[in-house]
């Protein structure tokens, strides 16, 4: 009983370094053709949002908030694609619910 307690002492430690780890680690989205781009970390907050000029039309506006909304969507998709991947890694592929 000892051991498995301290096994899971042990993934508890690993988890926590893990998710400190993903703060510095990130993505990038680029979408409509690299009018917009955006870099979110392993911890799913998007960290910017670049906008080429040429994207900014004031006729159309509606067009740059869809690519902004998409950009955003798919930086965080790829950052819990990583996430699960690491937490993979870290669980040996067990499946662990309430972990992602």
């Amino acid at each position: 009983m000892n051991n498995l307690v301290k096994q899971a002492q042990q993934m508890q430690e690993r988890m926590q370094k893990m998710q400190e780890e993903m703060a510095h680690r990130t993505v990038d989205a680029s979408v409509g053709g690299g009018m917009v781009t955006v870099t979110a970390n392993g911890r799913s907050e998007v960290i910017s949002v670049k906008i080429d000029p040429a994207a900014i039309d004031p006729d159309d506006v509606e067009m740059l908030e869809d690519l902004v909304l998409a950009g955003v969507n798919e930086a965080l998709r790829k950052a819990q694609e990583m996430m699960a991947g690491e937490m993979s890694k870290l669980t040996g592929g067990l499946k662990i619910p309430g972990l992602l």
